[in-house]
């Protein structure tokens, strides 16, 4: 089992944006493809893409962005698009992914990380605390989490 960052295995990031796009089919396919392809060059430290393989395949993903298209954009960095396979759930594998980020967030200077959700009970299990509502621009809403590093 392994975390690969995009951005330190550049030669991942066909598959890796293929792996984003079916694992999150409702986000239009170019969000992700512009943004990972893209993130490769960046000049800031974010955004972050991982894949979580096992066995040479990608079973999960997430990523580590400035904002994660909701109100809060005082609140930085945002762990997003946390996703594990169906057939690997119940082995806290995305606490893998989870935790990739909260190091990363803590190597680049920040001492929070945030995410958004609509589960209830599921992130407070990894030290995640509800602070709030965010609102998006499609008009939903959704749970604002943070973890303080």
């Amino acid at each position: 089992m392994r975390i690969l960052s995009v951005r330190e295995t550049p030669e991942i990031v066909d598959n890796a944006i293929a792996y984003f796009q079916g694992s999150w089919p409702d986000v239009l396919p170019i969000i992700y493809e512009d943004c990972i392809r893209n993130s490769i060059k960046a000049r800031n430290t974010l955004p972050q893409w991982y894949i979580l393989e096992k066995e040479e395949t990608f079973i999960g993903c997430g990523g580590l962005i400035t904002n994660d298209f909701i109100s809060r954009g005082d609140l930085y960095p945002w762990v997003c698009s946390v996703f594990i396979e169906e057939t690997h759930r119940g082995n806290a594998y995305g606490s893998l992914i989870l935790e990739k980020a909260k190091a990363d967030t803590k190597k680049f200077g920040f001492d929070s990380l945030y995410l958004s959700t609509q589960h209830i009970g599921l992130y407070e299990k990894y030290g995640f605390r509800y602070i709030g509502q965010g609102y998006h621009p499609w008009g939903d809403t959704s749970r604002i989490y943070e973890f303080q590093l």
